[in-house]
């Protein structure tokens, strides 16, 4: 396990700028995910970690050494990527100790003995000769993580290894990871564009957007409080109302006054989150509330998805499955006022 400090990382292709600028440090034992969408820099960061790109500029230290310049055998890393680049000619056990031979990490027992334990770590014992091929997709995604993990590297780098996974497997494996990751306690980077998965995984989240951070944080912290709109919309899907604060009031245009915590007067965006909101015939001691109609509603198992209008504006709701309401009934959109944050 190791320690992971990257100052001032950027990286440029020609005049476009992948990552611009990068400070981050990342704490001996962390789980950590880099969030967002397609072409934000994530997955190029993974890359300059991991040595298969050059930086532009930068930094890159791992349990204090400075790994910049350092090709990819010499830093050490584990890597698992999305497709997990299994050897099809070789047996399970002949890609686990691939790695092994290449650095030429003990004798042929020494690398069997880790082999077996990769495997146990995660639960393939018995699988030593299979060839991928005769393996299932949770399966071949085992052995690539225990390929990452078998010599014992001080960081972990996953690069989307969950994407090709139907979702209840998707959801069994990321139980897989944190137990991994519980016993084990290595430093790991999770590179991911699924804000469930991030939020599920990683005790650290980092944001990112256009090649910089746009918000870092424990889980819990930046989904309660994001610092910017971007952060409010890709944690959660928030709903944003343009407001305008007076005192302890916010004029929300075409659909009336709500209460709100002390903010400076001007323009604000009020952030609401859908599982906050409920509809209503009448509001309860403390809520706000404002004049709704309903445009959709959309059935989601344990719940419903309900599109209200609220003057000229669009919102999410979460509700209960006994919702009684329909499309075209007029309600009452409801929340109590410290759930919600102006930005």
């Amino acid at each position: 396990m190791a320690e992971l400090r990257v100052d001032g990382l950027s990286k440029r292709f020609g005049a476009a700028v992948a990552l611009d600028g990068v400070d981050l440090a990342i704490r001996d034992g962390a789980f950590v995910a880099l969030l967002g969408p397609s072409g934000c820099g994530k997955t190029t960061f993974l890359r300059l970690l991991a040595g298969l790109e050059a930086p532009s500029a930068g930094t890159i230290r791992i349990g204090g050494v400075d790994v910049t310049r350092l090709p990819p055998e010499r830093r050490g890393l584990g890597m698992m990527f999305q497709s997990y680049a299994l050897f099809p000619h070789m047996t399970v056990a002949g890609n686990l100790r691939f790695p092994l031979r290449m650095r030429a990490l003990g004798d042929r027992a020494a690398q069997e003995a880790k082999v077996r334990e990769a495997l146990r770590l995660v639960r393939l014992e018995g699988l030593e000769e299979r060839h991928p091929r005769q393996l299932s997709g949770g399966q071949q995604q085992r052995v690539a993580l225990a390929r990452a993990l078998v010599a014992d590297p001080p960081v972990l780098l996953l690069d989307e290894p969950l994407s090709n996974l139907d979702a209840q497997l998707r959801k069994d494996m990321q139980v897989e990871l944190m137990e991994l990751h519980r016993k084990i306690g290595l430093t790991t980077i999770l590179v991911t564009h699924d804000q469930d998965e991030a939020l599920s995984l990683a005790d650290f989240v980092v944001l990112m957007r256009a090649g910089r951070i746009e918000q870092a944080g424990p889980p819990r912290e930046i989904y309660a409080r994001p610092a910017t709109a971007f952060a409010a919309r890709f944690l959660g899907a928030a709903n944003l109302v343009p407001v305008v604060v007076r005192g302890d009031l916010a004029e929300v245009e075409g659909a009336g006054h709500v209460p709100v915590e002390a903010a400076q007067d001007g323009p604000r965006q009020l952030v609401l989150r859908q599982e906050d909101l409920a509809l209503r015939d009448a509001t309860r001691a403390g809520e706000a509330s404002l004049p709704a109609r309903v445009v959709a509603i959309a059935f989601h198992g344990p719940g419903l998805r309900v599109v209200v209008e609220a003057g000229p504006h669009r919102l999410d709701v979460l509700a209960p499955p006994d919702l009684a309401l329909r499309p075209g009934d007029a309600a009452l959109l409801c929340w109590q006022p410290g759930k919600a944050l102006l930005l």
